[in-house]
């Protein structure tokens, strides 16, 4: 495993599995003390888009204040390479193929159980702010009436300030199915608003979760002129100073009102970044790594991603553990000892709290990957299995690539003929997911018994 030295200030060394700094270590804690919970999530970011990653056109503060504050993940993957199916895979623990979530734009299916209903058993308030994209409806963001049968109050939130898609600078919201026109960056006014919410139930002394989905830095990139000043003219990395300076203002938020040592923040982008070769400066980067949003290679799927958590990451910690957004799900349920007897089955996902308390070396089980237009057969579009080391990459039918990831994190270098008992293990591991997916996709795991 790579030994780099991963945070400033100290020797890297390995404990269970994480790269931490020397002298650090992850303290367990009374999880009866129930934190606070909210899921940040960026737009189409670029794991290269964090200065902490080596990003030199701008500086990201905040990001870095997390990520030398908190557990920061060097294999931290996006359920699917774009935005609505990785969002599905958030709500659900599932990945987004088992109920139909194929591409950007497509809807979640009601019958699943969603991240938020599972909370609320425990009494947690709910809130959704930002971008969407569950509720089938394409283009811009559009405020969400109260109406809309898959809007986020159909999926457990007991409030939501959102669009439908991607929103910039004066954008007009939905709050619980109000219009609301705010002036400035849209960063800016989902953080204003979850602030209000947070600090309700703070003073309510009430656990609360939420989601702050920001719409960037999505297409078309338009960030108030003072960010794309600070930016240098870029309107891509103008748009991520705005989520940066949000994501500051969010934190400071739970400072002054003295909860933020138990409150668990994520924060991750939900696809890798459009990255165009011709225009390198203008749609981000994905650091080292081959591909970029809709590949199957790393730089579609891996993407920034840090968990602040004072109370229980009491130092700061770096892990090559991969990790995924369908493991949000499980890891939230079991932290908080949910009871689910009505849960919909399988999950793709996986409970990080082992991992939280220094307990995972590496990872018990592959991280599925499929891309595919929704026909019913595993030969349908690109598919991947990664696993610790390796990745197996479907192109199509009889057609595969397989990576070291631990020695060729940039995917230069095909091993499957070199390597034909990992190839064949991993492509038949593969195709029985693929088999369990499609099941899902017909529908049979909402009439089987949980």
């Amino acid at each position: 495993m790579d030994r780099r030295e991963f945070l400033k200030g100290g020797a890297a060394v390995l404990v269970f599995g994480l790269s931490v700094r020397a002298g650090a270590a992850l303290g367990p804690e009374d999880r009866a003390g129930r934190p606070n919970i909210l899921l940040c999530m960026s737009d189409d970011q670029g794991w290269g888009d964090v200065s902490y990653n080596g990003l030199k056109q701008i500086q990201t503060p905040t990001l870095d204040a997390m990520a030398t504050a908190g557990l920061r993940f060097n294999r931290f993957y996006a359920a699917h390479p774009s935005c609505s199916p990785t969002r599905a895979s958030v709500m659900t623990g599932r990945h987004p193929n088992r109920m139909g979530c194929f591409w950007p734009g497509m809807p979640l299916k009601l019958q699943e159980m969603t991240i938020a209903q599972a909370v609320k058993r425990a009494g947690y308030a709910t809130a959704h702010f930002g971008k969407w994209h569950l509720n089938g409806v394409a283009g811009p963001g559009k405020p969400i009436a109260a109406s809309d049968p898959l809007g986020p109050g159909r999926f457990g939130f007991d409030e939501w300030f959102s669009v439908s898609n991607y929103f910039d600078t004066d954008w007009t919201f939905s709050r619980n199915g109000e219009n609301v026109k705010v002036p400035g960056d849209g960063s800016d006014a989902i953080v204003a608003e979850a602030l209000k919410f947070i600090e309700k139930n703070a003073k309510q002394d009430k656990p609360f979760f939420a989601c702050v989905w920001f719409g960037s830095p999505h297409a078309p990139h338009k960030p108030t002129p003072e960010d794309l000043k600070a930016a240098g003219g870029s309107a891509y990395y103008g748009e991520i100073v705005g989520i940066d300076r949000a994501m500051g203002t969010l934190r400071s938020g739970l400072r002054k009102l003295g909860i933020a040592d138990n409150t668990m923040v994520w924060f991750n982008s939900d696809n890798g970044a459009w990255f165009d070769p011709a225009h390198p400066d203008e749609n981000g980067t994905n650091g080292p790594f081959r591909g970029r949003k809709g590949d199957m290679y790393e730089g579609g799927i891996r993407v920034p991603g840090l968990i602040e958590w004072p109370a229980h990451i009491k130092r700061p910690a770096v892990t090559d553990v991969p990790v995924c957004t369908s493991d949000i799900y499980p890891t939230v349920v079991d932290l908080l000892k949910i009871t689910i007897p009505d849960q919909v089955k399988p999950l793709d996902g996986i409970s990080l709290m082992p991992l939280l308390d220094g307990q995972m070396k590496e990872r018990p089980s592959p991280i599925g990957f499929w891309q595919c237009n929704g026909g019913l057969s595993s030969n349908n579009g690109f598919s991947a299995w990664n696993d610790n080391r390796y990745k197996l990459v479907k192109l199509a039918a009889n057609k595969y690539e397989l990576y070291d990831l631990t020695a060729d994190p940039s995917e230069k270098t095909d091993l499957a003929v070199k390597c034909p008992e990992i190839l064949n293990r991993m492509k038949a591991e593969l195709e029985t997911w693929q088999q369990s997916v499609l099941r899902s996709c017909r529908g049979e795991d909402y009439f089987a018994k949980p």
